[in-house]
């Protein structure tokens, strides 16, 4: 078997060399007019397909992990994309004359929905002062006075014919201020009264009273065309209003209809001012009060909001500027981070006039939804999904076309109060979510309309390959941002520190990581660091000052930790050996700090027939997975040492002095290292710890978090002291995950510590025990002398001894 070597310390992490970089600092960098977009393939193609269909099924999610930039890349993106394209018009509602309690909403090409209110509020001001103007005319008042005294000649004669009936009669008239007529009879000139009345003759007074009821039948007849005459008075004193409020009209507000009608063919603008014109002249007494009418009957005048009453009825005249793309340099790319149904769908706002809630058109308020129409729509699904209703008021506009504005409670109790039904607007934007792998598998499962509206995925990649244009294209946006967030530059020690950085965030020398917002984090801090020092420009000293500071800050509990091995309260051996013990390594998370530590593993074996024992798994602490890479490992013993006999032994595996839930088959190798060395009895060199997967065959699998977890062990052998000796066992394939920090480096290059690179587990028990493994013998058995000869031969005694002692000779092979 060939020997393993360590690994050189060029081969634990990757280090751009500065002079690759050809700036001195990050000002030295071309700035392009355009920024490049990012190393996204899949992405780019997914955003351009989506957006070149115009679909209602074509929307986009921007599928990716968290600490990807997906906003700020969807923004950079769509962007120079939104500038090209022509502004979408404006919106505005309308007072619907048939029905108020449905405005009616209309398109406006872009910045003219601004001018259309202005000029139409200044045409409605114009009309109020010029009509009660008019009315105050000489030309106005000459007619009306003719009309007025034709009037007044007319009744005059009509009351005077009646008199004159009454006194023939022998009857005095007498009328009340409200026209009711009361006749009484004449004797000798003088009126009678009730007491004179009753007094006269029987005969008298019948004939008084037919002589009565025949002339209150002519009275009747003259007052009947009385009222015709002031019926006709009263329309020839509309007429004449109506004629010249028509006036008044056609100079201000006929010039306005055309110009907007031939302006906007299809709006229904000149219905629109048509309707408005009836409805102006229908209600002449809001815009010219008659003389005389100036008693408030009503609630509100009684109060003293009878001129506020007035403001109202001329609101309905008004337009309300609903969606204004006045100055809009392309169309709208909007980011909605507070979607609820109102933000997103609109709302319908109230106001309190005496208590009571009251609400017009010019209270219906746009959403985002309606703000990116003709253009982009950028929602996080995590934060849209928190509101069901905004959610799925979302679907129904994307499947229909039409944006509704409807009353959403939003889980608040609310009185129930008329309200209004505006007219929906059409709707064309392209909606893009955001959100994590989980999430768009959730809703590809439960929510059927999810991919009938959201066929594109654009998946965004973690990492990049680290090869020359690709750190080209990085260090361009390493200045990106540096200008953006107003940092001092950067000099090429610092830009190539960083470049190393993002492979460090990777795990992996051959790539580049491409969560950006942590790549600007420790750029901000360590601008802050260049700052405090007073420098003038970032370095690599900076840069290594931030990446210090942001570990001790995160790295209380790994210190706490240390701490404990430092006492020997967790018990892990780093000198000398032990049979059935050897150091395995693990991974924990607190918070967003990952660190590594180091974990005794132990077995020991004994006469049974109950096979190897996981105590994780008998404790219920072991998962899925580990309980798998267990079976594992029994596969591997019996295809090593179960060909010519059965396995039947017992034998207990478990992590020592752990606690918590183990999860995971980064520890297998171990565990069947220390399982071979009990049954070998052979000792294990505790100055070494081991991780890797390990396969039914033998082969040392790759595993995840190996540089946390060297450096886990490197930290606490460091602490204890380095002898030369001590190292770490990982698998072969890790070889590229490593980037290893500087003080590790330096431990390797000075021959202090050692990373051996296996492929199997035979390598690893070489170097663990330093004995060979041996190879098998056709006729059965191991090389002699070997590892394997003192487990196949410990292995064939346990089962002879099962046999003996177990009660029957009963034996139940592994």
């Amino acid at each position: 078997m060939p020997k393993v070597k360590p690994l050189p310390a060029s081969r634990l992490r990757a280090r751009l060399d500065p002079k690759s970089i050809p700036f001195e600092t990050s000002d030295d960098i071309r700035r392009a007019a355009v920024a490049d977009h990012p190393p996204q393939p899949r992405v780019l193609e997914a955003l351009e397909l989506g957006l070149s269909i115009d679909d209602p099924g074509y929307h986009i999610f921007l599928c990716g992990e968290e600490n990807m930039g997906r906003t700020y890349l969807i923004r950079n993106y769509l962007d120079p994309v939104a500038k090209k394209a022509p502004p979408p018009p404006d919106a505005v509602y309308l007072y619907n004359f048939d029905d108020p309690d449905k405005p009616i909403v209309v398109t406006l090409p872009a910045g003219q929905g601004r001018v259309f209110k202005e000029e139409l509020a200044d045409a409605v001001d114009r009309v109020r002062q010029e009509v009660p103007a008019s009315f105050e005319r000489d030309s106005y008042l000459h007619r009306r006075r003719e009309i007025l005294e034709a009037y007044q000649k007319t009744r005059d004669k009509l009351m005077s014919e009646m008199e004159s009936q009454a006194t023939k009669k022998g009857f005095n008239l007498d009328m009340d201020d409200e026209g009711g007529v009361t006749i009484y009879p004449l004797v000798e000139g003088k009126v009678l009264t009730e007491e004179d009345y009753e007094r006269l003759e029987p005969s008298l007074r019948s004939k008084l009273k037919a002589q009565g009821d025949t002339l209150l039948h002519a009275v009747n007849d003259v007052l009947r065309r009385v009222s015709k005459e002031d019926q006709d008075f009263k329309e020839q004193e509309d007429a004449l209003d109506r004629e010249f409020v028509e006036s008044v009209l056609a100079i201000h507000l006929d010039p306005l209809t055309k110009k907007w009608a031939k302006r906007c063919p299809e709006s229904g603008l000149a219905e629109h001012f048509e309707a408005m014109r009836k409805d102006l002249i229908k209600n002449l007494e809001q815009l010219a009060p008659r003389d005389g009418v100036s008693e408030p009957t009503s609630l509100a005048g009684l109060l003293g909001g009878g001129e506020q009453s007035n403001e109202d009825h001329f609101s309905r005249y008004e337009v309300h500027l609903f969606v204004d793309n006045a100055g809009a340099e392309g169309a709208p790319v909007v980011v909605e981070d507070h979607p609820t149904a109102r933000n997103l769908l609109g709302s319908i706002e109230r106001e309190s006039e005496m208590g009571t809630l009251v609400t017009d058109f010019t209270l219906i308020k746009a959403g985002a939804l309606h703000r990116a129409n003709g253009g982009y729509l950028i929602i996080h699904i995590t934060d849209v999904m928190q509101y069901q209703s905004a959610w799925e008021g979302l679907l129904r506009s994307l499947r229909s076309g039409l944006a509704r504005i409807e009353e959403v409670d939003e889980g608040q109790d609310q009185v129930k109060t008329k309200t209004l039904e505006p007219e929906p607007m059409p709707v064309n934007c392209k909606v893009v979510l955001i959100g994590d792998h989980d999430a768009y598998e959730t809703l590809l499962a439960y929510d059927d309309r999810f991919p009938k509206l959201f066929k594109i995925k654009a998946h965004l990649q973690e990492h990049v390959w680290r090869k020359a244009p690709a750190i080209k294209s990085f260090v361009k946006a390493l200045a990106r941002v540096i200008d953006e967030a107003k940092l001092m530059p950067f000099d090429r020690a610092a830009l190539a520190g960083v470049v190393d950085y993002a492979s460090t965030l990777a795990e992996d020398q051959r790539k580049l990581s491409l969560k950006t917002p942590l790549v600007r984090e420790i750029m901000l801090e360590a601008d802050a660091m260049a700052r405090s020092a007073r420098k003038s420009v970032v370095d690599v000293e900076s840069l290594a000052r931030a990446r210090r500071a942001k570990e001790y800050r995160a790295n209380l509990y790994e210190e706490e930790f240390l701490e404990e091995y430092d006492r020997e309260l967790i018990k892990v051996g780093t000198h000398g050996s032990a049979v059935g013990r050897v150091n395995g390594l693990s991974v924990t998370w607190f918070g967003d700090y990952e660190f590594g530590l180091p974990h005794q593993i132990a077995c020991t074996v004994g006469v049974g027939d109950e096979g190897v024992v996981d105590l994780e798994r008998e404790a219920d602490l072991g998962g899925p997975i580990h309980t798998k890479a267990m079976m594992i490992l029994k596969s591997y013993l019996m295809g090593c040492f179960a060909q010519n006999k059965p396995l039947v032994f017992s034998g207990s595996l478990c992590f020592e002095q752990s606690y918590a839930r183990v999860e995971g088959d980064s520890a297998s190798a171990a565990e069947l290292a220390a399982l071979l060395s009990a049954l070998a009895e052979v000792p294990i060199k505790r100055c070494y710890a081991f991780t890797g997967a390990v396969s039914q065959s033998g082969a040392i699998l790759a595993v995840g978090g190996v540089t946390r977890k060297i450096q886990g062990f490197f930290q606490v052998c460091q602490r204890r002291g380095l002898n030369g000796r001590q190292g770490v066992l990982i698998p072969v394939d890790n070889r590229d995950h490593l980037m290893l920090d500087d003080n590790v480096v330096e431990a390797v290059e000075q021959g202090l510590f050692h990373i051996w690179p296996v492929s199997t587990i035979e390598q690893a028990l070489e170097l663990l025990t330093g004995m060979p493994t041996g190879n098998p013998l056709k006729r059965g058995g191991f090389t002699a002398g070997s590892l394997y000869a003192r487990v196949d031969a410990r292995l064939a005694e346990l089962a002879r001894l099962a046999k003996q002692t177990l009660p029957g000779g009963r034996r139940r092979a592994m």
